[in-house]
């Protein structure tokens, strides 16, 4: 009877599975900036109104409907299921369901990936390592489709470990022919399925690799049959990829696009990690454990967890948004070789001192994973996202919990102003899609996040006019451009203040509104003085010195800071 009421109890109590559910949120909450990280960028906000028109229409958009500068030009909106996601979430609950959603999936993630790791290593180190993956990752945590790439990178992975570990079958099916199945449902969410099909293909070029040094053949007929079965995986799922609205040319564009030079120069999750950056540690430790375990695994024969280590490290040393992918395909085999070194090394020859706490180490990881491995209810988790919940949804939540895009950061003040005319705005990528978010369709844009729609010459010439590059009037004209949202750090906006051309008609420190001289622009709203300190602390519109010349990397219009996921 004890022990039947201990094993109850125990239920009740959290495992180390309910600490990695929580750990995103305790991260978001407690080290980051809460739901205004996951809300940082406003591509949400066109992805939501691209779901909307979808679920409006019954069809996928094959041309632009959000622009006026290439309006009704072709466009893929190759994350289209992700964006009828968005959109039925936020009709149901605003943007507290995205974020909620958002949430949901970072936990689901983590959670997936701590049960992936512990099947190689014990419970305590393979926490240790999921948690040191998120971190890491945390870089690019934001409410957008590529969270459904993560969460299908480490259901594949799971799958693939089945397969290399002899369980070759799921419910009765096998898990490479599930996988081009998924692949289906991945393509059409996001244009990420290429990493499931490189990771399968990995697992066939690790196994062709241990063929080719294997000291015996003995075992080749059995191995080159499984890097058959995983090469033939591979080319399902991507012929599995076909099944998209657009077809072989949703592949085609996405293969221009990310050879495209231009991204990895001007937009920042293109461009190489900065190790200045706060999360920078926990790659920086992700990176020097991978390359260790890399070299343990070739040691010992091993070639498919090197391979994908090598490859997607290789990957986000070129692209900070490849740094989750990175992080979790390393996850599984360093926590594998952590565990192996964790039981060698008492018998090792080091330090006696070194030895006694490795074994000692290892008998509490022992019991800890006895303990672990009675189920529980979960209650923990289930708590802990209702809690969180409960103060998302709060009449008036803390700002950290405030499912909003940053007034601070995005002109939302500013909004009334624009609503009052049916002109041709001009703003800056992350400005558009938040003009997409709080105007369409009743306003347009100039351009907005979707980089790979616009191209590069179009990109080259916004950049030319909020540099205030030569003939950036003559660009402004050709679009019938005759309202300008800026912020007062823009070059351009102090090259406006300064010609005849162009008059400030708001500003209230976080945006100026500019109307063209020409046009009737009715009486000039100004949220303060001009000569005055604006609320937020900024000095006026006309007593901003002019930073025609003056290029920082923290001025929005220098560098484009994000993309289509």
């Amino acid at each position: 009877m004890q022990a039947h009421e201990s094993k109850f109890a125990i239920k009740l109590l959290p495992s180390l599975a309910d600490f990695a559910f929580l750990m995103p949120m305790a991260f978001l909450f407690l080290r980051m900036d809460g739901l205004k990280t996951l809300l940082g960028d406003c591509d949400t906000g066109w992805h939501i109104r691209t779901g909307e028109w979808i679920l409006a229409h019954h069809a996928v958009p094959a041309h632009d409907i959000f622009s006026f500068s290439k309006a009704g030009d072709p466009w893929f909106a190759w994350e289209w299921l992700s964006d009828v996601v968005l959109a039925w979430l936020n009709g149901h609950g605003g943007l507290r369901a995205v974020a909620l959603f958002a949430i949901v999936m970072l936990s689901a993630i983590f959670v997936l990936l701590f049960h992936l790791l512990r099947r190689k290593a014990n419970p305590i180190t393979a926490l240790a390592v999921t948690m040191l993956a998120a971190a890491a990752s945390s870089i690019h945590w934001l409410a957008r489709p590529h969270l459904f790439t993560l969460l299908f990178l480490v259901v594949f992975y799971g799958a693939l470990e089945r397969v290399q570990e002899g369980h070759t079958r799921f419910a009765g099916l096998p898990y490479l022919a599930l996988l081009p199945v998924a692949t289906i449902v991945w393509t059409n969410l996001h244009g990420g399925f290429f990493v499931g099909v490189l990771m399968i293909a990995a697992y066939g070029l690790g196994e062709t690799l241990e063929i080719a040094f294997a000291p015996d053949a003995e075992g080749r007929p059995a191995a080159w049959q499984r890097a058959r079965n995983y090469f033939l995986s591979a080319a399902a799922c991507l012929a599995a990829s076909l099944i998209n609205p657009y077809g072989y040319r949703l592949h085609a564009h996405m293969l221009a696009y990310l050879r495209d030079p231009w991204n990895s120069q001007h937009i920042m999750e293109f461009l190489s990690p900065s190790f200045h950056h706060p999360t920078a540690v926990f790659f920086e430790a992700m990176l020097a454990l991978a390359a260790a375990t890399a070299i343990w695994n070739i040691s010992k024969g091993r070639f498919t967890q090197p391979l994908l280590m090598v490859v997607w490290a290789h990957a986000a040393l070129l692209a900070a948004r490849n740094i989750p992918i990175f992080t979790i395909a390393a996850a599984l085999p360093v926590a594998a070789a952590v565990q192996q070194w964790q039981e060698m090394l008492p018998a090792s020859n080091v330090a006696g001192w070194l030895r006694k706490a490795a074994d000692r180490f290892n008998r509490i990881a022992a019991e800890t994973a006895a303990t672990d491995s009675i189920g529980r209810w979960h209650l923990v988790s289930a708590l802990g996202f209702g809690l969180v919940a409960a103060v998302i949804c709060a009449p008036h939540p803390p700002k950290k919990f405030r499912a909003e895009f940053d007034p601070q950061t995005y002109p939302a003040a500013a909004l009334a102003t624009l609503r009052r005319t049916s002109g041709r705005v001009f703003t800056y990528d992350q400005w558009g899609d938040y003009l997409i978010w709080s105007l369409y369709p009743h306003g347009k844009v100039f351009v907005d996040g979707r980089s790979d729609f616009y191209g590069d010459d179009f990109e080259r010439d916004t950049l030319d006019v909020l540099n205030v590059k030569y003939d950036w009037g003559k660009t402004l004209a050709r679009y019938g451009v005759d309202t300008i949202l800026l912020p007062p750090s823009a070059p351009l906006a102090g090259a406006l203040k300064e010609s005849r051309n162009w008059r400030v008609v708001y500003d209230d420190g976080v945006a100026l509104v500019f109307r063209s001289a020409a046009r009737p622009s009715g009486p000039r709203k100004v949220a303060a003085p001009v000569s005055a300190s604006s609320p937020s602390g900024r000095p006026g519109g006309g007593g901003r010195d002019r930073e025609v010349t003056k290029t920082q990397a923290s001025d929005p219009p220098i560098t484009p800071t994000k993309t289509k996921a």
